[in-house]
């Protein structure tokens, strides 16, 4: 590993941890100006007051808000994340467990699928740009970006579901339950729900980095010499013109985790969307900082990575960068 290697990685490491760092104090102050007691959200209404205070000071609610953030942020950095405090209580750790892996499975699955059929829409695109083809896939794209993803859920679910009886509507089959069909029977659906849109970003964005790439010199010098077009498409433009897609795959899964409400409420899937909703209308303070804690680090972990990524995809960026 060589010496510039290394020192964009302890760079990058500093700023992981200063971006978490500002992370935290931003969920943590914003939490506590959710509406609501928590006091009374664990004992509910009907104690007197002289109860309601005692709990308050039991939970260091009265400390301030600085000495709050660091006992908080002491116990993250151990590895605990704190209590429920809305019955049934439990270790924040272990709702998030159970949460996470529903919504990271449809938001990888969904990814895939819309991998999976953007690029080799794009590469035809951008090929045949101008045509026929060019045409109708750019009118489709831009056609599902206009439909909102609760109204496609809806479609899916009347036309898969309700018609054709093809998958399941709700409940869940985890993978640790050993059924991998049984799981991704009931993980599709809501997969091709998250995979519509991106599917439809994707194949944009590539469309027009190709299209530049293909009018690069070497690229026409490989036409005139009668390679094949899917050699040249494959082989010489698909890689350097991925960085935007590339850079948008990982805003969409750190996106897609904590973002799928709509997609889990259509599918009733215990992900981390339903968990935070519900969370934050109860007053559940401990489990939102938990969560969006937990859904920030994976962002700025992924898109580290992707940054780190881009001296593989082109060899000029890592010139630049060292």
């Amino acid at each position: 590993m060589s010496l510039a290697t290394v020192r964009r990685l302890a760079l990058g490491a500093a700023e992981l941890v200063g971006v978490l760092l500002i992370v935290s104090i931003g969920v943590f102050s914003l939490v506590v100006l959710l509406p609501g007691d928590p006091a009374v959200a664990i004992l509910g209404p009907g104690h007197p007051p002289s109860a309601y205070a005692e709990l308050r000071q039991e939970l260091g609610l009265d400390d301030p808000l600085l000495t709050r953030y660091l006992h908080w942020l002491g116990g993250v950095l151990q590895g605990d994340l704190g209590r429920s405090i809305v019955p049934p209580q439990g270790e924040v750790s272990s709702r998030l467990v159970s949460a996470l892996p529903v919504s990271a499975e449809i938001a990888v699955l969904g990814l895939l699928i819309a991998l999976v059929i953007a690029v080799p829409l794009a590469m035809w695109s951008a090929y045949r740009e101008g045509g026929v083809v060019d045409r109708i896939i750019s009118a489709g794209t831009f056609g599902v970006l206009s439909v909102p993803s609760f109204l496609a859920g809806l479609l899916l679910i009347w036309l898969m579901v309700n018609s054709l009886g093809w998958f399941p509507r709700s409940e869940w089959v985890r993978l640790s339950e050993g059924d991998l069909l049984g799981n991704l029977h009931h993980a599709f659906l809501p997969a091709l729900t998250v995979a519509l849109v991106e599917l439809a970003m994707f194949t944009r964005v590539l469309r027009g980095d190709l299209i530049v790439t293909l009018r690069e010199d070497y690229i026409l010098a490989a036409r005139a010499k009668g390679m094949a077009p899917l050699r040249i498409l494959v082989a010489d433009a698909l890689r350097p013109s991925s960085f935007s897609l590339v850079t948008l795959l990982g805003l969409s899964l750190g996106r897609l985790i904590g973002s799928t409400v709509i997609v889990e409420y259509l599918f009733s899937l215990p992900g981390m969307g339903s968990l935070v909703v519900n969370a934050a209308s109860q007053g559940d303070y401990p489990v939102v900082q938990g969560a969006v804690l937990v859904i920030a680090f994976i962002y700025v972990v992924i898109n580290a990575g992707i940054d780190f990524s881009y001296g593989h995809l082109d060899p000029r960026t890592r010139r630049v960068h060292a």
